[in-house]
């Protein structure tokens, strides 16, 4: 299974969250967006900087099976779909989140989120946690 992580995914998986160690564990690829990572740097700068938590992301990061995605072309023109989609149904979601779900549809995996707005999206797979 090719998963792609969200903010809130990786968290609880810092925090002990057995439930999604396992289904980390047991996962073929894991995706981390460079939104994702930005918004875990912002929320290490804004209260848990630490030097532990760094390096605990470098670690975890540099794990085999565990890779970054950039954002391309083609990912920034899923981004205006969805946001057009999301315009039309009246059913606005959070920036970063958009570019989240473009990122996992780009690459064909399945979301890891507890965030049920993710649902909001058509064509995106999401194991909802």
């Amino acid at each position: 299974m090719r998963l792609s992580l969200d903010t809130n995914i990786y968290s609880a998986f810092k925090n002990g969250n057995e439930k999604i160690r396992d289904i980390l564990e047991n996962a073929d690829e894991i995706l981390i967006s460079v939104t994702v990572l930005g918004e875990l740097y912002s929320g290490f700068q804004n209260g848990s900087l630490t030097e532990k938590t760094l390096t605990e992301l470098d670690e975890f990061l540099s794990k085999q099976g565990v890779s970054i995605v950039e954002i391309s072309k083609e990912i920034a023109f899923r981004y205006g779909f969805i946001t057009k989609k999301l315009r039309e149904k009246g059913t606005p979601i959070p920036t970063n989140d958009i570019w989240i779900a473009a990122t996992t549809m780009d690459t064909g995996s399945i979301l890891l989120s507890s965030d049920k707005h993710f649902k909001e999206i058509p064509g995106l797979m999401v194991l909802d946690f």
